[in-house]
């Protein structure tokens, strides 16, 4: 049995390459292991096969400035700043990433990405987490009363689903909803955890700048903590203007 509505999906978002800037979307294919498309590839430092780390090493800050998307066909495209769409991998893109970082990179699917007649080097996921990530509207308007000088963008949490629900008492509703279902479309997911933030959340992307306090509000009042992460029950498709409901 359903129970009533208690938001609609305002925005959705994958990340075709980890770390980069996403690409919003109107609608997600949701399958068994998170969402379809997300996070099929990595950038590593070269001269050591080190990932990509913006959250712990200053010297990869401006990766979230770069952008990742999937062509019709299921091909990388990455875009640095000011600068067209580049197929990925490739050598070019390779070059391009190293000198707007400033060192030598290189971007590589991990094994469950590869694209077909791919025969490169490939890296393992750091984690097995279904990743539908999930961020309400409401803790963020919460937000502005522990931050008044900043309204913190919603991409800076990298949503999956993005619901707009009217207020709620407490500044971070979501995180009562641990294990209970929700269907979201034609989708039913189980909260399964807190979505617990890393230092990612403070750094520059496009259109927001750097902001230390945006992770010291989040220790204060969440333990580190806003939105929540969802595994799949049915998987299928979710649309901008989906309708949410506990199940």
């Amino acid at each position: 049995m359903t129970g009533h509505p208690i938001g609609n999906v305002i925005s959705l978002w994958r990340y075709p390459a980890s770390s980069f800037g996403g690409e919003p979307r109107n609608a997600l294919e949701i399958d068994t292991d998170g969402v379809a498309g997300d996070r099929l590839f990595g950038l590593v430092e070269a001269a050591t096969g080190e990932p990509a780390r913006p959250d712990r090493e200053a010297k990869w800050h401006k990766l979230p400035l770069a952008h990742s998307r999937l062509t019709p066909s299921g091909e990388l495209e990455i875009a640095l700043p000011g600068s067209d769409w580049m197929p990925a991998p490739s050598a070019e893109c390779d070059s391009a990433l190293s000198d707007f970082l400033g060192f030598p990179v290189a971007l590589r699917p991990f094994s469950h990405g590869a694209p077909p007649g791919y025969s490169g080097v490939v890296r393992e996921r750091r984690t097995r987490r279904a990743r539908v990530t999930l961020l309400p509207t409401a803790p963020r308007a919460r937000r502005r009363a522990f931050h008044p000088e900043d309204n913190p963008h919603p991409r800076r949490f990298r949503p999956s689903v993005l619901v707009d629900m009217a207020p709620v008492e407490g500044h971070f509703p979501e995180t009562e909803w641990i294990g209970r279902r929700i269907a979201i479309g034609e989708v039913e997911l189980t909260i399964s955890e807190p979505c617990r933030r890393c230092a990612f959340t403070i750094i520059a992307q496009d259109g927001f700048d750097h902001d230390a306090e945006i992770l010291r509000t989040l220790v204060r009042n969440n333990g580190h903590n806003i939105g929540v992460y969802c595994t799949v029950d049915r998987p299928g498709r979710i649309e901008t203007g989906a309708r949410m409901r506990f199940l």
